[in-house]
């Protein structure tokens, strides 16, 4: 089979499950992946014939894109701002507003913290590293913990820190379960479940089928369960010039503005993502 004949074979098998453009995004992702390609370099080498195991991998990655597994669980990594990150059924695939809110933490820590000798950061429900790894490579003063409740999360996350060189102190724990976090931290950065069960019916079949609903899923009725506990642990666990940094709901800002002031958090500030929505949220102790 040409490499011309695979194609049109993969996106017929696909067409009428994913949009046009998206399945070519997905050929072209799995063509880097199995055979080293590029977009220009596939339509450089249409005629070229490609080996039964690639075809065989090509026909495996099908059976799953019908069934809406994410094509990053299908190559088992993404890109997550310029690095490579691994993942597993065991963590969420990493966001673009996560990107946006590493982005944020990095810019004010490079503005307002640059004679910091040593920045202790700790993330809170790490999944595959992502945050932390990121914060640890660009961060360069920084010593950075994470934390998360999966066992196979941490050995993914662990494998990523390995993957770009950085050092990350990983540890189990469940956050809901702490009274009291190890040190004290200049930022403290959680991504943690805020998706309301009620919002289930609005999210896409890949998600809800294959990524994991801890990660992901809060009560209807306690939909701050994990901010409120994150920040009752930071109002002793953050430095005097310290900042809390979450990603949040777009639903719930209000929500969490006055929950954060109810536990004695100023400089409550709200930051909207590429799309205009308030997904991030920093704040600090009242001095």
């Amino acid at each position: 089979m040409t490499l011309k004949e695979l194609r049109s074979t993969f996106t017929t098998g696909l067409s009428g499950n994913y949009p046009a453009e998206e399945i070519q995004s997905f050929f072209s992702w799995l063509a880097e992946s199995y055979l080293g390609y590029s977009r220009f370099e596939v339509s450089m080498n249409l005629n070229e014939t490609v080996p039964d195991e690639v075809q065989t991998k090509f026909s495996e990655a099908l059976i799953r894109l019908k069934k809406h597994e994410p094509i990053q669980y299908i190559l088992g990594e993404t890109e997550f701002y310029g690095l490579p990150i691994r993942v597993s059924p065991a963590t969420l695939i990493p966001r673009p507003e996560t990107e946006e809110l590493v982005q944020w933490v990095i810019g004010n820590s490079r503005e307002k913290l640059p004679n910091l000798t040593k920045l202790n950061v700790l993330d809170i429900g790490t999944g595959s590293g992502c945050i932390a790894i990121s914060l640890a490579k660009y961060l360069k003063n920084a010593s950075v913990s994470a934390l998360d409740i999966s066992e196979e999360a941490i050995v993914v996350a662990k494998e990523n820190a390995l993957l770009n060189d950085v050092a990350v102190n990983f540890q189990q724990a469940d956050i809901l379960a702490i009274k009291h976090l190890p040190q004290q931290y200049d930022i403290i950065i959680s991504n943690p479940p805020y998706v309301r069960e009620l919002e289930k019916k609005h999210m896409l079949p890949n998600v809800l089928a294959h990524e994991p609903e801890t990660a992901l899923f809060v009560s209807d009725k306690a939909p701050l369960l994990f901010y409120e506990q994150i920040a009752a642990l930071a109002t002793t666990s953050l430095t005097p010039s310290g900042t809390l940094y979450f990603e949040i709901n777009e639903y719930l800002s209000e929500e969490m503005h006055q929950m954060l002031q109810e536990k004695g958090f100023a400089e409550i500030e709200l930051k909207k993502d590429l799309f205009g929505k308030f997904r991030m949220l920093k704040c600090k102790l009242t001095s």
